[in-house]
């Protein structure tokens, strides 16, 4: 049988709660013969004795005594000796004190209870409570009473707490099962502000980022055998051609269409790695102004600008970055284009900027999503360019933005952590 976790909080605290009361019944147990209550006793015990006649006297003038002190208190009173035997006594019979009480305490008596006092001549004194005492049962019991009477409201009102604890946390087990059965769209209600609501946040967080990446691997899958298709076609066309004869300019395109497909595999593959790993396989000191300089140099015309920055990161991944940046500029911007490169507040501020025609406002926000293509844009390229520039931005820990220049253009800047 599944055991509820609500019922375990719930039987720790109503168990906590009976051994307080069970240990206070205890404690009052032992501490009614102690200080102070021993000095009480200690001293009825002289007030007893000096109101009952000297043991030395006859037996008959001490039962006179206790009868009228008896008929004063309305209540039964017995009188002992040294020894515990019974000296005399006043209304109904009454037990000897019991041997493990020295100075005297509380006894407990048929039908309700009393005191046993010692007297300093070595006398015993035992008296049940009289009727008219507001206080008819034991002070324990009382007092066990009292505290048990707490302990059911607190239990009472534990309930809907404990409750509504283990209730939040059966809703997030629900939504782990939901997201577990393929649910991606799985989302709990965070409630509170505790360790049980950040759990919730973060397991919303963590479903909507796998949401996201599932989203993202279907639409790459989607669009990759979307782009695949068209040069193959266009190398299955080719292939036909040649059959026919040779013809060199046929060869060329057969060729270029081959290159555009293997390099399409390749942006394919380098995404989809990115996204898989948490942290760079290779990580060193980089220069980051030669690796610029040197992709820089494959477009003469483009107007660099740059001081020295150095970081730690892959510099595979950093100069692919660099060159799809500035292949991007080529494919769909216009000149001039300015590259530059500078260190500011910690990071390392890479920024391509042309004078191309822009990205219209709508598609700005999905510039840097896989094989999206603006309106009236370019169609060269394989359309993750741009997408593996923002993704290597982050394995290095920065960021990648667009910018819409004025009165035109677009300026492309990442952002590396130094």
């Amino acid at each position: 049988m599944k055991r509820r976790l609500f019922f375990q909080f719930y039987i720790t605290i109503v168990l906590s709660l009976g051994l307080v009361v069970a240990s206070a019944g205890l404690m009052w147990r032992v501490a009614q013969n102690t200080s102070p209550a021993r000095n009480a006793f200690d001293l009825a015990g002289q007030l007893a004795a000096a109101v009952l006649p000297p043991a030395s006297l006859p037996v008959s003038e001490q039962v006179a005594a206790l009868e009228r002190v008896a008929a004063s208190l309305k209540t039964d009173i017995a009188l002992f000796d040294a020894n515990r035997n019974e000296i005399g006594s006043a209304g109904q019979a009454l037990p000897p004190p019991e041997d493990w009480k020295e100075n005297g305490g509380w006894m407990h008596l048929r039908g309700g209870h009393g005191w046993a006092i010692s007297l300093p001549d070595g006398r015993w004194l035992v008296m049940r409570a009289p009727r008219n005492l507001v206080q008819r049962r034991h002070p324990a019991l009382g007092l066990v009473g009292f505290l048990g009477a707490i302990a059911l409201a607190v239990a009472i009102g534990a309930y809907p707490i404990v409750r509504g604890l283990t209730r939040r946390l059966e809703r997030l087990e629900d939504g782990v099962v939901s997201l577990g059965a393929g649910d991606l769209t799985t989302r709990v209600k965070v409630e509170g502000q505790d360790e049980i609501a950040a759990l919730a946040q973060s397991f919303n967080k963590s479903a909507e980022r796998i949401e996201e990446l599932v989203h993202a691997h279907r639409m790459l899958l989607s669009n990759a055998s979307h782009e695949l298709r068209t040069p193959l076609a266009r190398i299955r066309l080719g292939i036909e051609l040649l059959r026919q004869g040779p013809d060199a300019r046929r060869e060329a395109d057969l060729q270029r269409d081959i290159a555009e497909l293997d390099s399409l595999v390749d942006e394919i593959l380098l995404s989809s790695r990115l996204d898989a790993i948490d942290a760079l396989e290779q990580r060193e000191t980089v220069d980051l102004l030669g690796l610029v300089a040197e992709e820089c140099a494959r477009y003469p015309a483009y107007d660099f600008t740059g001081s020295p920055v150095s970081m730690d990161g892959d510099p595979r991944l950093l100069r692919r970055m660099i060159r799809n940046l500035l292949e991007n500029a080529a494919r769909h911007g216009m000149p001039p284009v300015r590259v530059c490169l500078q260190a500011e507040n910690g990071n390392a501020v890479l920024s391509v900027a042309d004078q191309g025609r822009g990205i219209p406002p709508e598609d700005q926000a999905k510039v840097f999503e896989p094989f999206h293509r603006a309106k009236g844009g370019s169609s060269k390229g394989t359309g993750l360019g741009l997408t593996i520039v923002k993704q290597i931005a982050a394995q290095h820990g920065g960021s990648a933005a667009y910018f819409q220049a004025m009165p035109a253009g677009s300026e492309f800047r990442i952002m590396l952590p130094i």
